[in-house]
């Protein structure tokens, strides 16, 4: 079973660069977010075309998660405040993902960014973390393959920026963002990454310019994974191919590898 994750920034701008992806990699399921439009402008007929059911929550000009599976989704999720008094953006959605009989509980999320900091972007982002940590208990609580993917706009810690000086005044960096990560990881979770690379550290972003060029990126994209996940985990890379592309998004795909 092969899952990819990619924050795309913008569905409509990158539609070629994910067809080409899909067409070289054929993933199972492929997690995107910053689709960046409303949900009746995600161009649902292209994305299907290549093979895919398509399910997304969007939101005009900003924000956007969507997944792209293989095999049929139900029982999906795209809210975490379930408040119907607060303007919530589009950053969450899950479902049941069934294969073969049995199947697996897959999220796609986008992690608000939350700068500048010591502004209420951040507080919404320590707020937003709150939420979702309460929904990954929940999940939990069903004991199942559970995998959960995307920006989450935090480096877990220093070594996941090239350049972590430049970094301390940073959201993705702040001592509070971190705290809720591993907040996250001790419900039992597990950074894939991090399971297969205990000493190595890759990039999943680098800003426009020439950070790509000169590899000064972050590692904000990862995949979590529930206790039985985790012990279907066989492999995870960083595909740069895309990133190298004419007009590519900010960040490239992450892709990790379970047993079915």
């Amino acid at each position: 079973m092969i899952v990819a994750s990619w924050n795309i920034n913008s569905v409509r701008a990158r539609i070629t660069h994910i067809q080409e992806f899909l067409k070289t990699n054929s993933p199972d399921v492929l997690l995107l977010q910053e689709l960046k439009a409303q949900d009746s402008d995600v161009p649902k007929d292209e994305l299907e075309n290549c093979g895919y059911n398509v399910i997304f929550n969007g939101q005009k000009g900003y924000n956007g998660v969507a997944i792209m599976s293989k095999y049929p989704m139900e029982d999906i999720t795209k809210n975490l405040y379930f408040d119907t008094n607060t303007n919530e953006q589009a950053r969450y959605i899950d479902c049941w993902i069934s294969v073969n009989k049995q199947g697996f509980r897959i999220a796609s999320i986008y992690l608000p960014n939350g700068n500048p900091i010591n502004t209420e972007k951040f507080n919404y982002k320590l707020d937003w973390m709150d939420k979702f940590r309460e929904r990954l208990i929940t999940l939990l609580e069903f004991e199942e393959t559970t995998i959960v993917g995307g920006d989450y706009n935090v480096c877990p810690e220093d070594r996941d920026a090239a350049d972590p000086s430049r970094m301390k005044n940073d959201a993705l960096f702040q001592p509070e963002s971190r705290k809720k990560y591993r907040e996250i990881i001790n419900l039992g979770f597990t950074d894939a990454w991090r399971a297969l690379n205990p000493e190595n550290t890759d990039w999943t972003y680098w800003d426009y310019g020439r950070a790509f060029e000169q590899n000064r990126g972050l590692r904000i994209d990862h995949f979590l994974l529930s206790p039985i996940a985790v012990d279907k985990l066989v492999n995870i890379k960083i595909d740069k191919i895309p990133r190298a592309m004419k007009k590519p998004s900010d960040h490239t795909p992450i892709i990790i590898e379970l047993l079915e």
